[in-house]
This record gives structure tokens, sequence and C-alpha cells, in this order.
């Protein structure tokens, strides 16, 4: 068995360089709103980035600058994660590859972020923290426009993002860490969400605080808390 020998904690926040949009429900969606809404937490009804969504485009990134695409059967999805644990995606994100017992838990953790820029500044918004977006698709031949609404978080927004590094004795910290920022640095030159190569999810990712949280640290708190 492996042991844990430390966390890693990354915190900081993500600006929106460009409006971004990352999918909801449209259940909900009232006569005359969006046609594609942003998720929203359902307590105080404002737009959040999840962590999957983070995590998922990092690990893709990583993937397709080192070439190690896999390919999987997951219904309309071909071309999947590398689980294989030779790849360092896999060493990082984790792996359940059950055909060869290649399985490993995901070393890194990425929180959902939520929103910290204050209600008050979205005052010039058409939706609650959010902007309405119309697009229009042309017909070719007859010139005929269909217009949608896409729902987006606008540029400028700030949100709150916190990482978790699990580091056990096993891992390689230096390969998991260099590939955690070059994961990070990828993301920021490509795009969070949808609609991408439209503008939308650019990016920009602040680290404000990195701390090492070690065996002492943990049990230097559980005395504390007696």
């Amino acid at each position: 068995m492996t042991k844990l020998v430390k966390k890693i904690i990354l915190s900081g926040k993500i600006t929106l360089v460009t409006g971004l949009h990352i999918g909801g429900t449209n259940s909900a969606m009232g006569i005359g709103g969006p046609d594609s809404t942003v998720i929203r937490n359902p307590m105080n009804n404002e737009p959040y980035i999840p962590g999957s969504s983070i995590k998922g485009k990092m690990r893709s990134l990583v993937e397709i600058q080192d070439g190690t695409i896999d390919s999987v059967n997951m219904g309309n999805v071909k071309h999947g994660p590398s689980l294989s644990l030779s790849t360092v995606s896999a060493r990082l994100f984790g792996s359940a590859d059950s055909r060869n017992d290649n399985q490993q838990p995901s070393r890194l953790i990425v929180r959902d972020c939520r929103l910290l820029t204050p209600e008050e500044s979205f005052s010039n918004t058409d939706l609650p923290f959010t902007e309405s977006k119309t697009e229009v698709v042309i017909d070719r031949i007859t010139s005929a426009a269909m217009p949608r609404q896409i729902e987006r978080v606008p540029a400028t927004a700030e949100f709150e993002l916190n990482m978790v590094l699990n580091i056990f004795d096993s891992d390689n910290e230096k390969e998991l860490i260099e590939t955690t920022n070059r994961a990070i640095k990828l993301l920021e030159d490509d795009y969070l969400g949808g609609s991408g190569s439209r503008g939308y999810g650019q990016i920009k990712i602040d680290i404000e605080k990195i701390e090492h949280r070690t065996e002492e640290h943990y049990k230097n708190a559980a005395k504390k808390a007696i």
C-alpha cells in the first residue's frame, strides 16, 4: 500500500477574459429566455464553474499535447482519456482501466468555483449575473436567418479557484507539480466551456497561495482540536 505524504493546496482565482458559457439545465427556461442557459447554484442562483469542467479540459489538453489520447468505447465518445499509467496524464488525473487492473485514483482534486464578483457589478446585464448573447445562423442559399440566444457569464467576472494535489510516497512529486502547472498554462491559452472557437471561454488563472500540508500538519491540527 502506498502512503499519503502530503497535500499541496493551490488557491487563487479565475478571471474571465471573454464571456463564459458552461451549460446548465433548460428545464426551467421561460418564454423569451435564452435557448441555452448556464449552470447555476440552485441555492443562490449564482453561476459557478464546475470543477469537473476545469479538470476535464486540463486533462484533455495535456493528452492532446502529449499525443496520448486513448481509443475507448463510451457511447458516442470514441477518443477518450488515456488510461495507461505509462502516461503522465493518467498518473496525475487517475486511471480506471479495469482491462489490465491498471487503476489509480486521481491525484488532483479540483473544487467547484464559486462566483467572487459582487451582485452589484452585474447591474447592467439583462439577466441575473449573466448576459444574453444573440447569435445568428444564416442559410447559405436563401439567406434566411435563424437567431438564437446564448447565456454567458460576462468578461471580467471572477471565480474562486481551489485545487488539492495529493502526493503519495510512490509518486514523482516534481512530475505531478510540473504537469499541473503545464495544464493550467495550456488552459489559459485555450478555452473553457462551450463555443471556444467563437470567442467564448478565455480565462486567466492566478495561483495566489500554495501550501504544503504534511502528515505533521494534520497531526498537530488534531491535537489542537481536542
